[in-house]
């Protein structure tokens, strides 16, 4: 028996990955609910070759599900994530709303998988710029260990959405105006001032706190942290947006603690992990880059190095499609553990389910 799935935020980019990832997967879901805002509500999605019309995204609507996936932003998820599961549903959540809620687990399987064991029916899909950054740092961790890291990413606009994407092709059809072109969404929408993107690097990514930090730096500081289990790890973050539609690209320098570290160990390790792919070889020109790895799964990596100075220190290039690893498909891997693992909410080990109605009962 397949499962009953609900995607929440199905008009946004996002949410459209999500369901184009889980038709490729060919995910065991009997039913899949496209919902939406009010105002997305009526609008047609395609779907296993149907139409299917997007539905607004009320408590009621997860009466019966199995499988939520939530990316229609945190507000939303606050709201509704946890009716959602007082209802019966397993949450795979793709906003920061609970990801350092510490009875939440944050998962990207390939690192800590075994955090979804004994959860109460909500997960929290992490940072897209963290999830690549640990999948290619959790295979040096486990070989030599892992002492800090200094992070610089250069993130894509799609990382804003869609309307970021939008502003930034009316922005770079105007080579005369660059640096005067409208601007209205980065680098923070509620801003009071707006810089072009096209022609540009915006050294800011979402709000500043007091202590010069912006929330997504914090936010890759902060989930780096919980994701490999080392509250200690001493972790830095600087978050940049660049003109590139889809691809977020990362420069990571990290420190083993192990001057016996040495560049094949590692490049080894890399190679074996899953879902990372190794490109590197600078005589050949051979490196990631985000044009390349476009609607591709996995974390490449290159321009792996030793630092010139600090013994068993490191620097490495990591770069992922921030819409696919970096949330739709970490999302569907996340539900296609806890299916593997037999922990979808309300699950037996006999493989039935039940549901809960929106008073709390059992229903079949």
């Amino acid at each position: 028996m397949g499962y009953t799935v609900a995607i929440v935020g199905a008009t946004g980019a996002v949410g459209r990955t999500i369901a184009a990832k889980l038709e490729e997967r060919n995910f065991p879901a009997d039913r899949v609910k496209f919902l939406a805002s009010a105002r997305s509500a009526g609008t047609r999605v395609q779907f296993r070759g149907e139409d299917h019309v997007v539905e607004e995204a009320v408590p009621e609507q997860f009466d019966g599900v199995d499988i939520a996936f939530f990316s229609a932003g945190g507000g939303v998820s606050k709201g509704l994530a946890p009716e959602a599961v007082r209802r019966g549903a397993t949450v795979i959540d793709n906003t920061s709303a609970f990801r350092m809620d510490p009875h939440t687990p944050l998962v990207v399987p390939e690192v800590n998988r075994a955090d979804l064991q004994g959860h109460s029916g909500l997960i929290a899909n992490p940072n897209c710029s963290t999830i690549q950054m640990v999948c290619a740092l959790e295979p040096v961790r486990k070989k030599y260990g892992l002492e800090r890291v200094i992070v610089s990413t250069y993130q894509a606009v799609s990382g804003a959405g869609a309307e970021a994407i939008e502003e930034l092709g009316h922005q770079g059809a105007d080579m005369d105006g660059r640096g005067k072109s409208d601007a209205s969404l980065l680098p923070v929408k509620d801003a009071s001032r707006h810089y072009p993107v096209a022609y540009n690097a915006i050294p800011q990514i979402d709000s500043f706190g007091k202590d010069g930090y912006t929330l997504e730096e914090w936010k890759m500081i902060n989930e780096t942290k919980k994701i490999l289990g080392m509250p200690e790890l001493r972790v830095s973050a600087t978050c940049v947006r660049l003109p590139v539609v889809t691809g977020h690209s990362e420069s990571v320098y990290f420190e083993t603690g192990d001057p016996a570290a040495d560049e094949a160990g590692i490049r080894a390790a890399l190679e074996a992990a899953e879902g990372v792919t190794v490109l590197d070889n600078p005589a050949d020109q051979l490196y990631p880059m985000p044009l390349f790895a476009e609607g591709k799964d996995d974390v490449f990596t290159g321009r792996l190095r030793k630092d010139p100075d600090v013994p068993g220190a490191f620097h490495l290039w990591v770069v992922s499609d921030n819409l696919l690893k970096g949330a739709a498909l970490n999302s569907i891997q996340i539900a296609e553990a806890l299916i593997a693992d037999g922990a979808v909410k309300g699950e037996g080990a006999d493989g039935t389910r039940q549901h809960l109605d929106g008073n709390g009962h059992a229903v079949r």
